[in-house]
């Protein structure tokens, strides 16, 4: 089974999120489960230099784009023992940033169009699917039927399209269409990409592909409904027979995991941002982007009575402005328990989730959710919001079984997050035993990606000898 893995980032070469976590560790795992993977990505000019100077350049190619014929160079590089190709074209990818200008609807228009002409040019490899990722890469399944339907050398291709956060869809103008894409009107309809007046890439990928999938099983249930379709509800129903969730995973955590070390860890935790060092005092922790999604107006709602659990509670993480004002406020109010750093750090990140007992997500929603998986795998507990991934990934502890591996909640109400944390901290300090052995169902977790990378390879069989669409 080949397979083209299309999307707009993969760690090491560039990653703004979870995304490029998914783009820098599932192709290996698929690797290992027998799949002839390569990656395509834009050729960034952020890309580290030492990266750009081992690409070998593969030749160049024109990519019609409505009127436009653009350039396009086509580099290689392998790394970790899989083939990764660039796209490159600086008016395109010679940017600051990777997404938010004015004409990315352009400018990932020419990547999806630009990764089907790149077939042509690919040496040695011809592949049964294009797995494409995000609206970005949403084109392509559209552009594949629109444009190359009767080219022999596309004849067989087939496309997998994975939904990562439908929150973020590619909406612009309908001149779009023709004046980008070089479709005809006929696509401006319900059936094809019309949207609210609008056209709508992520709404191309879940039409026109083979197949969806996306990161977790509650999820794809989730988004069939109005609340969390975000629009697209109607859509990804009309598709459900097509659709399947698929928990993302989580690289191998670093350093040694074990109760032992979850000590030692939490006291250089302590340390390290001059908290009071002391192993009966539970550390709540959150590593997270703070922005309305991670529900942030929860946490704050119920902030002043959490802070007064005899508790110490570490946020790291930066995002919107009214959030981190507010967080410094309760910074100053509570210095002796508190600990906000508005920023985000690898290595910090990575003390916290391995010194911290409790780790707070209490999402608004959440497609599939990192942060708890990694937690867990120091034995850090997590109190979630039954949502998406988180749903599927923690289970409510039972003291009367001894299974379960975190603390959940239901509705999206601060008492009831706040209710959550109390029980945790009260396990914490009155049932040690129960609190043990909830640490150990947290490590003996199994989040790796190579459970994912089986479940994909299923879904390739299915597209490529099945065709459902």
């Amino acid at each position: 089974m080949k397979v083209l893995f299309a999307l707009t980032e993969a760690d090491p070469f560039i990653k703004t999120g979870g995304l490029g976590e998914v783009g820098g560790s599932l192709p290996l795992a698929l690797q290992e489960q027998g799949v002839e993977i390569r990656v395509i990505l834009p050729k960034y000019s952020s890309i580290a230099s030492s990266y750009r100077q081992a690409m070998k350049p593969l030749g160049n190619f024109t990519v019609p784009l409505a009127w436009r014929n653009q350039y396009c160079g086509l580099d290689e590089l392998k790394y970790q023992g899989i083939h990764y190709y660039f796209l490159d074209n600086e008016y395109y990818f010679r940017r600051s940033k990777c997404y938010g200008d004015e004409d990315e609807g352009e400018q990932y228009a020419f990547f999806s169009r630009a990764v089907l002409e790149s077939l042509r040019y690919l040496p040695d490899f011809k592949p049964d699917i294009i797995h494409c990722h995000d609206w970005h890469t949403a084109l392509i399944p559209l552009f594949l039927e629109a444009f190359y339907a009767q080219d022999t050398l596309y004849y067989k291709l087939r496309t997998l399209f994975t939904i990562h956060n439908l929150k973020y869809q590619g909406i612009f103008p309908k001149e779009t269409l023709t004046d980008v894409l070089g479709l005809g009107w006929d696509y401006f309809t319900p059936e094809g990409l019309e949207f609210n007046g609008a056209i709508n890439f992520m709404k191309a990928g879940i039409r026109y592909s083979d197949r969806v999938t996306t990161v977790s099983p509650t999820y794809a249930e989730e988004i069939q409904h109005l609340y969390w379709g975000e629009g697209l509800h109607g859509v990804i129903h009309e598709r459900k027979d097509s659709l399947i969730g698929i928990l993302n995973g989580v690289p191998a955590p670093k350093g040694e995991h074990s109760l032992a070390a979850k000590r030692a860890n939490k006291k250089e935790l302590q340390a390290q941002l001059g908290l009071l060092e002391s192993e009966d005092i539970p550390i709540l922790c959150m590593v997270s982007r703070l922005v309305e999604q991670k529900g942030l107006d929860l946490l704050l709602h119920i902030l002043e009575e959490i802070l007064a659990l005899d508790i110490q509670l570490i946020i790291l993480g930066s995002g919107d402005p009214h959030y981190e004002k507010r967080i410094r406020e309760f910074r100053e109010r509570f210095p002796h328990n508190f600990r906000a750093l508005l920023c985000y750090q690898d290595d910090l990140a990575q003390s916290i989730y391995a010194g911290g007992d409790a780790f707070l997500m209490p999402s608004r929603y959440e497609p599939c959710g990192i942060a708890q998986m990694i937690a867990m795998s120091y034995g850090n507990i997590p109190i979630v919001r039954e949502t998406g991934g988180l749903k599927d990934t923690v289970k409510p502890y039972s003291v009367t079984t001894g299974e379960g591996n975190g603390f959940t909640f239901t509705h999206y109400n601060a008492h009831e997050l706040l209710y959550a944390i109390q029980e945790a901290v009260k396990m914490f300090r009155e049932n040690k035993a129960a609190w043990q052995k909830l640490q150990e169902n947290a490590l003996n977790s199994e989040f790796s990606w190579s459970r994912s990378a089986a479940k994909y390879y299923d879904v390739y069989e299915d597209v490529y000898y099945f065709k459902t669409k």
